[in-house]
């Protein structure tokens, strides 16, 4: 009885915690981009390969296509037998099915991208804020975060939240264009030639071979403005004739705003496997240490907090393991005796350490669906502890010895407790 106690406490304080029990998600969206292409084009070019591609794995429920002007989105839906540990090979064979026809599809197409990963959640949320600061600095200052936070025992993954592609707008005049008698193409052409990136060539000495550049790619939106354009017999700089300035993507992608502020959120999703509980305190550690590393103005700040209601639903549950016990013991002692009212008193935590020795062996965590079912297990164990020793108690008053009472009580109440 000491063995299996100290194996049950070992087992409790080795067992994973989460608030939802891991899931796989059996569905795959393979997206590809065709810029300019309509409907119809991307539909017969694009969509309609892929999904006969997908349908050569035979490992689905339905493939569901959505076609779009410059899109194509193939939704794969795993077959509902599959376990969850051939789910990785599925996805293996839909990426290299996808990839064999690549060559097929046409060259101007970006992707195909693979998105698998539904399943993740994400137990801490973080916004960075910053008034008054450049959104590249905000930027740089959450990516170096990122790294940060990646180091922390138990993180799984990080995303960020709300990123908005910079560009570089330049907006022509056309009035301008026309009286240099410049077309917007030449423009175009002699932006794309100039920051072009080819291969070149290298120069080799008796020792080592040196890769040989061509210079004058943008490198500031300054060296934009200067950019020399030929109209007729003069030239003229990209400045004179445009607008210049850097932006963001329109139309912008979702943005995240934390109390009235824009703001860049980094997602932590814990890995398979480990303690949420854990992971909180060390994440806790190292966000005080990152608030110290921000500049005045800027701040790191908790969104959601996963470990702090896993902390609850555990503290929760051994309260009411605890008033149980006690309740339980209270009633024995009264209506039992002391001694028989022991027995069932130390039958209700005995059991529950075997119960967490079998879940660590299965690797089966703390989290909403069992600690509810470990619940609903304590108030049948209390009645089950219950019935069996007051009908082995009965018997022994009636006559039988101790190992003869004890086999009629098993015989008569064990199949039925357990029905």
């Amino acid at each position: 009885m000491l063995a299996f106690a100290l194996i049950g406490a070992w087992s409790y304080k080795h067992l994973g915690q989460s608030e939802d029990p891991p899931f796989t998600f059996k569905a795959m969206v393979v997206r590809t981009l065709w810029p300019g292409a309509t409907a119809e084009q991307v539909s017969r070019q694009v969509t309609e390969p892929i999904e006969k591609a997908l349908m050569n794995t035979g490992e689905y429920e339905f493939i569901r296509s959505y076609s779009r002007p410059g899109e194509s989105q193939v939704i794969f839906m795993a077959r509902d037998s599959l376990r969850s540990k051939q789910i990785p090979d599925l996805w293996y064979q839909v990426r290299k099915r996808v990839g064999d026809i690549r060559a097929t599809l046409p060259r101007e197409i970006v992707g195909p991208f693979f998105n698998d990963e539904f399943g993740d959640t994400y137990g801490n949320i973080y916004a960075l804020t910053g008034k008054g600061f450049d959104y590249a600095v905000m930027r740089d200052y959450a990516d170096r975060i990122q790294l940060e936070l990646q180091r922390v025992p138990d993180v799984g993954k990080i995303d960020l939240v709300g990123l908005q592609d910079e560009k570089v707008w330049i907006e022509l005049s056309n009035t301008r264009l026309a009286t240099l008698g410049v077309s917007m193409q030449q423009v175009q052409q002699a932006l794309a030639d100039q920051n072009a990136v080819s291969g070149t060539s290298f120069f080799e000495t008796a020792t080592d071979r040196v890769q040989l550049r061509v210079t004058g790619q943008f490198n500031d939106i300054e060296a934009i403005r200067q950019f020399p354009i030929r109209a007729g017999e003069r030239t003229v700089h990209l400045g004179d004739i445009a607008e210049v300035k850097r932006g963001f993507a329109d139309p912008a992608s979702p943005k995240m705003r934390f109390m009235g502020e824009e703001a860049i959120g980094l997602a932590v999703a814990m890995k398979d496997g480990g303690d949420i509980l854990k992971l909180g305190a060390n994440l806790d550690a190292e966000f005080q240490r990152l608030q110290k590393t921000l500049p005045a103005g800027m701040q790191l700040r908790k969104v959601s907090d996963q470990p702090q209601s896993v902390e609850e639903s555990v503290g929760e549950f051994v309260q009411v393991l605890t008033e149980a016990v006690v309740i339980v013991l209270l009633v024995s002692f009264f209506s039992l005796g002391l001694r028989t009212g022991l027995v069932v008193g130390v039958t209700i935590p005995l059991v529950l350490a075997m119960t967490f020795f079998v879940m660590h062996y299965f690797d089966i965590g703390l989290h909403k669906i069992s600690l509810g079912a470990l619940v609903l297990a304590l108030g049948l164990l209390v009645d089950d502890a219950i019935i069996a020793v007051e009908m082995m108690a009965t018997k022994m008053e009636q006559g039988y010895d101790r190992l003869r009472a004890a086999s009629f009580a098993w015989e008569s109440t064990a199949f039925p407790m357990l029905t």
